[in-house]
């Protein structure tokens, strides 16, 4: 039994059909999954060629062959003279990132070298291969992505003498690394190449899921249905390691991101008849779209915003981020080289803090559990000073920047389709022994159904939220079964199927 909102969710016609998504087939979820809910379901059939499987006649493959090709481009040409515009936003760590920097930067004492590259202009920071694998240079590399937090302006920056910028906007080659044969971030390769101790293993195995697959094969799909780079398709990058904050409180990054987004928007409307946009994001791109769609005015919305489809998206965060925060906390005072830098400098991010679980989703439920101490989604200021933040500043900063964003979630008043894996193992519980935080705890899954990193109960969560605002004006939820997080957006069925619902959302209308 899970809970949703504090409310214990008993077993219900939603877990009937998250059990027949494992099982096999896609299913929508129905009025009785995520309460009473307006959905459609529209069947797009693929042009299937002919079949000429036993024949001899070369002269009919050949003719058959030629069918196929001209039923193909024409379906190609229909499909693209009614295709809307689409922003893809991406998930966590699929943006390129630059840095320059300045006289201000000063190299930390047992690494001089890293002030190397003072006035040689602009280099590549994320995702930087040949830093993530040198041990010498790990040490810059995770020095100069992290952030700091500046009390006077209320708000996050670069660390001092450190520039950043968003590589590529409103394209889709600033998503992912810049070599294709490269698919594994840092962490990967370094536990692969180095003999560490089990604990120090474990350590980096937390970071592995954090994969580069991003939306390369999800560009080549719509491409391949008459999307084209620059005319219909653009994509809108960002800087993964900030978060919107409340309003009131400044938060530079994501507000230079949501203005350039509407921008962006504009143009590619204006440059396809005047016609709204469709959204799609994977995973992290998703509640930062929902908070740039509720940051807008409402006519503006609907006059550019076509629909929203989310892929591998949440609203509740995760229980592995536990796990990432808490592996961070066993590094002690890493030598020069160690290159497990990289996860202290992920606990800079305020972006990890927005992706606790909410207490709104995960109630009292135990999601980690001690020796000394026991703790739910309403003890994450406990958690977080146990595993050395520190309490009078970090753990405000939860409490005053991260936590009323997550909990002041809701519709963002444009269509909505939600797209989301079922049939993985998902983390619903970490139980660490006598060795504490320092230790691979025993992940426990119990019912945590989901995709891998992402809960089913924070998807039910999700949609309930979405689907029962009644100014929201369309809402459905796919569940895909045995779609991994990345999956979702790699894997050739479930692709298939979010091909399916873009091209659904191009035709479906509310107000347009």
């Amino acid at each position: 039994m899970g809970h949703m909102y504090g409310v214990p969710v008993r077993p219900s016609v939603a877990e009937e059909d998250a059990h027949a998504a494992r099982r096999g087939g896609a299913v929508l979820l129905n009025a009785g999954s995520i309460g009473n809910l307006k959905t459609q379901r529209r069947r797009i059939d693929d042009v299937q060629p002919c079949r000429c499987s036993g024949r001899r006649n070369h002269r009919l493959l050949l003719v058959c062959s030629w069918l196929f090709i001209i039923i193909n481009s024409s379906a190609r040409r229909a499909a693209a003279s009614f295709l809307h515009p689409i922003v893809l936003l991406p998930g966590f760590g699929c943006s390129q990132l630059d840095a320059r920097l300045t006289d201000e930067y000063a190299p930390p004492p047992a690494a001089p070298a890293c002030g190397a590259r003072k006035g040689t202009g602009w280099f590549r920071l994320w995702e930087n291969h040949t830093a993530s694998r040198d041990p010498d240079l790990v040490p810059c590399y995770a020095d100069q992505l992290r952030v700091v937090y500046d009390p006077l302006a209320g708000d996050y920056r670069d660390a001092p003498g450190v520039e950043t910028r968003v590589v590529s906007f409103g394209t889709t080659r600033g998503f992912g690394s810049d070599d294709p044969a490269q698919k594994l971030v840092m962490s990967d390769f370094i536990y692969s190449s180095f003999h560490f101790s089990a604990r120090i293993q474990y350590i980096i195995a937390c970071f592995r899921f954090v994969r580069n697959q991003c939306m390369e094969k999800l560009v080549k799909a719509l491409t391949s249905v008459g999307y084209t780079e620059g005319e219909n398709l653009f994509g809108a990058p960002y800087d993964f390691r900030h978060a919107p904050a409340p309003p009131g409180q400044a938060s530079s990054h994501f507000s230079r991101f949501a203005s350039s987004l509407r921008v962006l928007v504009e143009r590619a409307s204006e440059k396809n008849r005047n016609v709204p946009v469709i959204l799609v994001t994977h995973s992290l791109g998703g509640p930062n779209a929902i908070e740039f769609l509720n940051r807008t005015p409402l006519l503006w919305r609907r006059r550019f915003v076509k629909h929203l489809v989310m892929l591998a998206g949440s609203g509740g965060g995760s229980v592995p981020t536990l796990q990432i925060l808490a592996a961070g906390a066993a590094i002690r005072s890493p030598p020069p080289r160690d290159a497990l830098s990289f996860a202290k400098t992920s606990r800079t991010f305020p972006s990890v803090f927005l992706r606790l679980p909410s207490p709104k989703v995960f109630g009292h439920t135990p999601l980690v559990v001690t020796r000394a101490k026991n703790y739910s989604a309403h003890d994450i200021p406990a958690f977080l000073a146990a595993v050395e933040f520190a309490a009078d500043e970090e753990v405000a900063r939860y409490r005053t920047r991260a936590l009323p964003v997550t909990l002041s979630l809701r519709a963002p008043g444009v269509p909505v389709t939600c797209v989301n894996g079922v049939g993985t193992p998902t983390a619903e519980m970490l139980v660490y022994g006598d060795g504490g935080f320092g230790v691979a705890p025993r992940v426990v899954h119990g019912d945590g159904d989901g995709d891998g990193l992402v809960n089913l109960v924070d998807v039910l969560a999700l949609s309930k939220v979405v689907g029962d605002d009644p100014d929201q004006p369309y809402f459905k939820s796919v569940l895909v079964p045995n779609a991994t997080h990345t999956g979702i957006i790699s894997d050739d069925a479930a692709l298939q199927r979010v091909m399916n619902e873009i091209l659904e959302a191009n035709s479906h209308s509310v107000y347009h």
